[in-house]
């Protein structure tokens, strides 16, 4: 379960096994789509701009594209239904089920079902609620919350993965190879796909011009979960709408590619709404619950260009921080450098518990050159951490800046502290006198101080004619 443990802390006490997992699979994550992205495309650059620009002139026009899609999934036969909070979403969720007298489901992965923890909800309602992702199943199993947005079991190993089998009795025996993990797995949720009165998915995007959702999976656990049942419920966020269907092609490449380095992601659905009359199965009832849960305080906020996110992970993989400390540290449901900024926006009035994730960056700018819709993630965290000092929030575990700041603001302090730096490099610094010092580094390392001689060189040289 996630730490109340600031990052830092959390990184230094994680175990080696879960942080070599989390490593191996972020690096190679950002290597396949480096590869992919530069080699099919020549200028990746122009198509990630124009991804942010469709998805920021859909933000902007927010309330013309909602009108839009409502009236075409009603076409379509779809039921709309509009949530403001998350309990709103869980309400709106629980009622439909009990409209159609639903008492087991399964579920596709949804980070938006994750937001408003859904499941535990529905479970305490009397709901039989099963993951169908193997990820997430394996995450169900073990009463574990998820650490990636795509991975959610990135931080598990295939040898803790047999050991849950074992215990729940999923497996008879122990046994490690992935491809008899994901056989053991298959077989036991077959069979309770065609037990479930309904089924629960996400979307990753909805088509205003035509009202159709969009969900890409990689194992298919999405049409098992929709064939069987009469009833299919997407639990969608406000802010995955796109203005056409031609604009799919854009966000689909760069999905796939940035999320986990693959030209298209193995099952791509299109869903006009419910079964029609010449289909052999499917869903006879659909319902979109559209939830907005803080998104519409964010629009409105100076943070507002992360709800260009399609949630593909990619800013997670090769982020520095989330390489060593891994999703859980980051106290919430989305981790990393978008969870460092959508997180603390989506707590509402409870952002100062959150206040300290946007410091934990270096900003070294490498989420953004990842991002599929050029999010400007670091100009973001700025924007929070200048929230945070106005609003007088203070963050433990942070070293006061107001002493450097005053340094090099200075000439001639900082002219006097580079003459002394090599000093430094002979001071057990470790033990410095003031307390936030002390924490700060006895987790981190100072590099060797070669400054102090620029001026001289520079003295020694002849002046320039």
């Amino acid at each position: 379960m996630p730490s109340h443990q600031l990052i830092d802390t959390y990184a230094t006490e994680i175990s080696a096994e879960k942080q070599a997992s989390v490593m191996d699979g972020t690096s190679s994550g950002t290597e396949k789509r480096y590869h992919v992205l530069f080699n099919d495309y020549q200028d990746p650059d122009r198509i990630r701009k124009l991804a942010a620009d469709i998805k920021q002139h859909t933000l902007e026009h927010l309330d013309t594209y909602l009108a839009q899609a409502e009236e075409k999934l009603t076409q379509n036969g779809v039921k709309v239904h509009f949530a403001s909070t998350d309990q709103d979403a869980r309400e709106a969720v629980l009622n439909i089920l009990k409209q159609h007298d639903v008492k087991r489901l399964t579920k596709s992965k949804s980070m938006a079902s994750e937001e408003i923890h859904l499941n535990p909800f529905l479970v305490k309602n009397g709901i039989e609620c099963l993951e169908s992702d193997l990820g997430e199943f394996i995450i169900q199993l073990d009463d574990d919350v998820p650490s990636h947005i795509v991975k959610p079991i990135i931080h598990k190993n295939r040898r803790e993965i047999a050991n849950t089998f074992l215990k729940e009795g999923i497996a008879e025996d122990y046994n490690d190879d992935p491809e008899t993990l994901t056989r053991r797995a298959r077989t036991h949720l077959r069979e309770k796909y065609f037990q479930a009165d309904a089924g629960i998915t996400g979307g990753n995007f909805v088509s205003a011009e035509s009202g159709r959702v969009v969900l890409v999976t990689n194992e298919g656990n999405a049409r098992f979960g929709m064939a069987p049942p009469p009833v299919h419920i997407a639990l969608i966020g406000i802010e995955k709408l796109v203005p056409r269907d031609q604009d799919l092609g854009v966000f689909l490449n760069l999905l796939g590619r940035s999320a986990t380095g693959q030209q298209l992601t193995v099952y791509t659905q299109f869903i006009n709404g419910p079964r029609s009359e010449n289909q052999p199965s499917g869903p006879e009832h659909m319902h979109v619950v559209f939830m907005d849960n803080g998104r519409s305080d964010i629009l409105a906020s100076n943070c507002k260009e992360i709800l260009r996110c399609i949630r593909c992970s990619a800013c997670q993989n090769v982020c520095p921080i989330y390489r060593q400390s891994s999703g859980h540290a980051y106290r919430a449901t989305y981790g990393g450098p978008v969870g460092a900024v959508l997180s603390p926006l989506l707590a509402g009035d409870k952002f100062p518990e959150l206040a300290d994730l946007p410091k934990a960056s270096s900003l070294c700018g490498a989420c953004r050159e990842v991002c599929p819709v050029d999010i400007p993630i670091p100009t973001l965290l700025l924007r929070l951490r200048d929230r945070a000092k106005r609003e007088k929030i203070k963050s433990p575990g942070n070293l006061p800046m107001a002493p450097f700041a005053e340094l090099a603001s200075s000439p001639k302090l900082w002219r006097t502290a580079m003459t002394m730096s090599k000093a430094m490099n002979h001071l057990p610094i470790h033990v410095a006198p003031i307390k936030p010092m002390q924490h700060w580094l006895g987790q981190r390392t100072l590099p060797k101080s070669t400054g102090g001689d620029f001026r001289k060189w520079l003295k020694k040289r002849p002046p320039i004619r």
